[in-house]
């Protein structure tokens, strides 16, 4: 299956959660995370922001404020993104593609060893990612090879296998609920 016909089941398949499902399957997935050695030993949190039915992260990122860790979003600026510190996450906007992203452009974090949690739309047990389209993390990882990365997804984002080019940069951990 290539890529195209992948993201259309995936699409069509998020569209179809519940909000209850949706947040079920989330709260689920911020207790693996939470609990994984990978979290725990962070110093800082690269995540993201949710847009339409992706996992519901802000409490996982609310958490790690808690946690006395930095955490940081991506904005992104023409075909790169850049990870923003914030320690307020209403302080947010409708960014590039409608997705939520920091309203200032700074500070910028520089944790070159920052727990960097992926969005995608397929995984597979290995690690593999197909994601939106857009390639900014796998740019990103390419500039900052030596984060470590966590994937939440739901359990039919996950395939046994995941055809991937050279340029798909595959993440350490993947969890599913």
């Amino acid at each position: 299956m290539d890529k195209l016909e992948l993201r259309t089941i995936v699409r069509t398949r998020k569209r179809a959660m519940t909000p209850e499902e949706i947040s079920r399957r989330s709260e689920k997935l911020a207790e693996l995370f939470l609990a994984s050695e990978q979290y725990q030993k962070a110093r800082t949190l690269y995540g993201y922001l949710p847009y339409n039915q992706e996992v519901r992260t802000v409490p996982i990122l609310e958490q790690a404020l808690r946690d006395g860790k930095q955490v940081a979003v991506p904005k992104v600026y023409a075909d790169r993104m850049r990870f923003i510190l914030l320690s307020d996450l209403t302080q947010v906007a409708k960014g590039y593609a409608g997705i939520p992203e920091p309203i200032a452009d700074a500070p910028v974090a520089g944790d070159k060893t920052a727990l960097v949690l992926m969005p995608g739309l397929a995984f597979d047990p290995q690690g593999h990612r197909i994601g939106y389209g857009g390639g900014f993390y796998d740019k990103f990882l390419a500039d900052e090879p030596n984060h470590p990365t966590v994937a939440l997804c739901y359990d039919f984002q996950v395939f046994d296998h995941l055809d991937t080019q050279t340029h798909d940069i595959p993440v350490d951990l993947v969890l599913w609920a």
